[in-house]
């Protein structure tokens, strides 16, 4: 059992980028952070790179089911939890036109129903303990039109939308729910992107006001500002991290 200091946050997609830059960011901050993800060999090596206060779970946004026992293990071992970071998610890049019915639903299932059952199961614990904090994590895409990505996009409009409502009814219980959506943030698989894709670059860098790609300890601070007392009477909010990419022209 934790102290009751210590506060305890769950993060999904935590092996690896954005997710694991949040992670970071948490246990540098002395928050006990369980990561969950299904590749046990990415987790663990995370968790090991974290030390001690980040502990490795397998568990597959597709499998909304196990998540009663997922969250009930969780707390039975340490005492509540009070962040959720709704962070794993599913990408498809297709043309319209080549996207089945199967696919549209693969995306949803995992980005979607996942969230919303996951957050269902730890909105119970934190409703008895009168206090927590749900981040979700959208897109630009939500924002604005992007290429081939129509029931991805969906699916990030979805987490908005979601965030609003749920912060209206978990509020005044004393849980606040956020979102971050993200811009164009450096990572492996953006730099691959980008880099093999110089028009695309430029077109990213010329309507980013600030002329750069985030980093993704920049989500990681949010994340953080949004788990801690500091915003304390923000709720229902979505934050783009993006370097003005919404606003660009």
């Amino acid at each position: 059992m934790t102290s009751k200091r210590e506060k305890v946050a769950l993060v999904t997609g935590g092996g690896s980028g954005l997710g694991l830059a949040i992670a970071t960011k948490f246990v540098q901050q002395n928050i006990l952070t369980i990561i969950t993800g299904r590749n046990a060999t990415k987790l663990e090596e995370a968790a090991s790179s974290l030390g001690e206060r980040c502990i490795p779970l397998i568990c597959d946004m597709n499998e909304p089911a196990s998540f009663k026992k997922h969250v009930a293990d969780i707390t039975s071992r340490y005492g509540t939890i009070d962040i959720l970071v709704n962070n794993a998610g599913i990408n498809m890049k297709k043309d319209i036109w080549d996207v089945t019915d199967e696919d549209f639903e693969s995306i949803y299932r995992t980005n979607v129903l996942g969230v919303f059952a996951l957050t269902r199961e730890v909105a119970n614990v934190m409703i008895q303990a009168k206090s927590g904090s749900i981040i979700n994590i959208s897109s630009m895409a939500a924002h604005y039109g992007i290429p081939k990505v129509t029931a991805y996009t969906a699916s990030k409009s979805a987490i908005e939308g979601m965030t609003r409502s749920l912060a209206v009814d978990l509020s005044p219980l004393g849980i606040r729910v956020n979102c971050i959506a993200p811009g164009f943030i450096e990572t492996k698989m953006s730099a691959i992107a980008l880099n093999n894709d110089p028009e695309r670059k430029n077109r990213v860098l010329s309507r980013t006001p600030m002329r750069k790609l985030g980093l993704p300890q920049d989500v990681g601070d949010a994340a953080y500002f949004f788990a801690s007392d500091d915003s304390k009477f923000i709720t229902g909010t979505v934050l783009p991290v993006d370097g003005g990419n919404s606003i660009g022209f």
